[in-house]
């Protein structure tokens, strides 16, 4: 969308149409028009086709976060912790153990949920010592009882 916008802005600045004009024709502000046609004038209509995104390489290449992914799916357990159940400092101590890379929470976060594709899930918490027809006799006989004289 916004590279059709400056392919645009291109073409009325060939046809010598003003700034102001064609910020209103592709529906941008005049200065980013004032800053296309410089880019433009400097180095064609190529100055103005959209780069690669700027900023730090991943850590992880798409090899080891494929590794990362099966060794997750093995579960919690298969690398030595008691429960089933993955915590960001358990993903960090097995991404390092499995790749050698070192990762903070804020990235492990971020492996996660953008390039895993997992979301937060929370446990559901149950009584161990919870009996099932005990709290099934209670919601039927006890609450409606309490409920009655709210």
């Amino acid at each position: 969308m916004a590279e059709a916008r400056r392919v645009r802005a291109v073409e009325l600045f060939g046809d010598g149409v003003s700034n102001a004009e064609i910020a209103r024709a592709v529906g941008v502000c005049a200065e980013s028009v004032r800053r296309w046609r410089r880019a433009w004038e400097e180095g064609g209509a190529s100055a103005l086709r959209r780069r690669a995104a700027t900023g730090r390489p991943p850590k992880l290449d798409d090899a080891q976060v494929e590794t990362v992914r099966a060794a997750l799916e093995r579960g919690a357990q298969a690398y030595g912790f008691e429960a089933d159940l993955w915590t960001l400092e358990r993903v960090g101590a097995v991404v390092e153990r499995v790749t050698g890379v070192v990762l903070s929470r804020a990235s492990v976060w971020r492996l996660l949920t953008g390039r895993l594709g997992w979301s937060l899930q929370r446990p559901e918490r149950r009584a161990v010592e919870g009996d099932e027809s005990q709290i099934a006799r209670w919601i039927a006989h006890e609450w409606p009882r309490i409920k009655k004289g709210q």
